[in-house]
């Protein structure tokens, strides 16, 4: 079995990476009880690969980037999220500044593309 092209990028990588982790995250603690936010932040994190995925697959180079950007504004939507999980205080200062990192990371991985 051939393994797709966008499985071979390394920003989808990173991309899948932290929405696995974004799934541990909320699984304890106060955030798992908020099914809404959790939720919210759970789509959010699971659509940057996804668009990315799905951008790779189409015939043009115009829906891939529309993806891309797609991929990027769900990243600002995560971080939004985890900003409010911070301030709520359903997630630490240090695990906040972490995942803006990571976040940071990824936008400049899509920009690049």
């Amino acid at each position: 079995m051939e393994t797709p092209g966008y499985m071979k990028l390394n920003v989808w990588n990173y991309a899948k990476d932290l929405a696995v982790e974004i799934y541990k995250l909320t699984m304890d603690g106060e955030l798992s009880k908020d099914y809404n936010l959790k939720d919210q932040i759970r789509r959010s994190a699971v659509s940057i690969p996804s668009n990315i995925a799905e951008g790779s697959e189409k015939s043009s180079d115009k829906e891939f980037i529309r993806h891309l950007n797609i991929a990027r504004g769900s990243t600002a939507e995560l971080l939004t999220q985890l900003l409010i999980a911070k301030e709520i205080g359903y997630i630490s200062e240090d695990q906040f500044r972490d995942y803006y990192e990571k976040c940071t990371e990824v936008t400049k991985m899509l920009t690049g593309l």
